[in-house]
């Protein structure tokens, strides 16, 4: 009997919390999972989705950083590609990058370079040393990320994290701080977010997109995932994903 009333009082605080920011995903299938390292507990939005596996999209950036890093591809986060003239259709991408800014503006073509680099077999070695989703390579070594070879579910996604905000990732202390200093997205007294939108490009008249990492207090750590569908461009920006998952931390009183 006691079990059951435990039962019953773990899936009302369950149902409850999802409640609470069921309003912030009206008109969007979504999803957004966190976990409270202090209290060792998970906060759930649509439990199916979080669990379904999604292309990464750019959110494979903070792993592939690391893989280049680890493996010499480039020396550290200033190594500069120069720009090769090719209008991909942004300024922010029309332009020479280093590791720093090609995190911090998606530029894909940057990322494509270097990963034409790294054997396949090294590829895989480190997705199974992750336990990163489906640990599936496609045809092209610069683009399974973005072609739905590569999947990798929300609950998925918070695995990953646990593991870089604990340094348990099979690369160097140097190696993971660089990408940790390079994923800073806001900078407070009280807090520090670090953070990687990803998004797919129109599948069957759907974009796929992601806002994932951690916010660090100073008492706390929480690290998130958040993603969600839509056929509108307009409504899945990565300033769109950004503010929603910032609006659901705010609601959780983590920022």
């Amino acid at each position: 009997m006691k079990k059951l009333i435990l039962f019953v009082i773990l899936f009302a605080i369950n149902l409850s919390a999802q409640k609470d920011i069921e309003h912030l995903f009206k008109g969007i299938d979504g999803c957004f999972i966190m976990y409270d390292f202090t209290n060792d507990k998970y906060f759930r939005y649509n439990e199916e989705r979080c669990n379904t596996r999604i292309l990464p999209a750019s959110t494979f950036k903070v792993p592939n950083s690391m893989i280049f890093l680890e493996e010499g591809i480039i020396p550290d986060e200033n190594y500069v590609i120069k720009w090769d003239s090719v209008d991909r259709g942004w300024d922010k991408w029309n332009m020479d990058h280093d590791l720093k800014s090609a995190l911090k503006y998606s530029a894909v073509w940057y990322y494509q370079e270097l990963a034409r680099s790294v054997d396949r077999e090294i590829y895989l070695k480190y997705l199974e040393q992750l336990n990163y989703g489906n640990k599936i390579i496609g045809e092209k070594i610069d683009y399974f990320w973005l072609d739905w070879s590569l999947r990798i579910s929300a609950v998925e996604q918070i695995g990953f994290l646990k593991r870089f905000v604990k340094n348990d990732l099979p690369f160097s202390q140097r190696n993971i701080d660089i990408v940790k200093k390079i994923m800073i997205a806001e900078e407070t007294d009280n807090y520090i977010l670090r953070g990687k939108t990803g998004l797919g490009d129109l599948r069957d008249g759907i974009y796929t997109g992601w806002y994932v990492g951690y916010v660090e207090t100073n008492e706390n750590v929480f690290v998130f995932a958040m993603n969600m569908d839509a056929s509108d461009y307009e409504n899945i920006t990565s300033q769109a994903r950004i503010n929603l998952t910032r609006t659901i931390l705010k609601e959780l009183n983590v920022l």
